[in-house]
């Protein structure tokens, strides 16, 4: 029988190996990528079956990446293995379109357990947060996530590339857009939500996941 094709995305090379040599018998692994760009390029030329993600990648985080994924082909399945145990996390995770949320200290009993049930059309969430996802759904959003909800993605794109450091004729270029439109972006975005530096901002973009505390 024809084994289901895996792309893997972390970016720890380390992390990668071991995902390697845990699936090997059960899938193929058709690549690797380090950020979660490459992932989206990677995921349109491979066409894989179900991808394994990191959430904190530079360039674009997992659950960005996925959003993007999903948009362009809604066939392939996603499972996140990350060492977040927040169900926030999960949540948006699962908002974005995955099938599985995996932390990793549990990769090796739970990791290929999430690819089949995702592989069934089922969702997997890994027992050590399920209790508190279902809390965080019945608590509904906070007035802070709807406004947070209300970035559009090209600004979520912006926010991360900023809190990572990057000057906005770098943004510009990795996102093929003018100087003057990732600035425009920035101070819509600044407006919107009541930040008034960019240290603020950084600080935003790790307590929204963008990027790595």
């Amino acid at each position: 029988m024809k084994k289901p094709r895996v792309l893997l995305a972390d970016d720890h090379k380390i992390v990668i190996e071991g995902l390697k040599n845990l699936l090997k018998d059960d899938f193929e692994i058709v690549g690797s990528v380090e950020d979660g760009r490459a992932l989206v390029e990677q995921a349109s030329t491979f066409h894989p079956d179900v991808i394994v993600a990191d959430i904190s990648m530079p360039q674009l985080n997992g659950i960005e990446a996925a959003r993007q994924i999903k948009k362009n082909d809604e066939t392939i399945k996603i499972v996140f293995l990350t060492m977040h145990p927040d169900a926030t996390y999960a949540a948006n995770a699962f908002e974005a379109g995955a099938s599985g949320f995996v932390l990793k200290h549990s990769a090796s009993s739970e990791l290929i357990r999430a690819i089949h049930e995702a592989m069934k059309g089922r969702t997997y969430v890994t027992p050590l947060i399920a209790g508190d996802l279902i809390r965080t759904y019945q608590k509904g959003d906070s007035p802070e996530k709807e406004l947070f909800k209300k970035i559009s993605p090209r600004q979520r794109e912006i926010l991360q590339l900023l809190a990572e450091g990057k000057i906005a004729k770098e943004i510009a270029c990795i996102l093929n857009i003018s100087t003057k439109t990732v600035e425009f972006h920035k101070y819509k975005m600044m407006d919107q939500l009541k930040i008034k530096t960019s240290t603020e901002l950084v600080h935003y973009a790790m307590k929204h996941g963008l990027i790595s505390i």
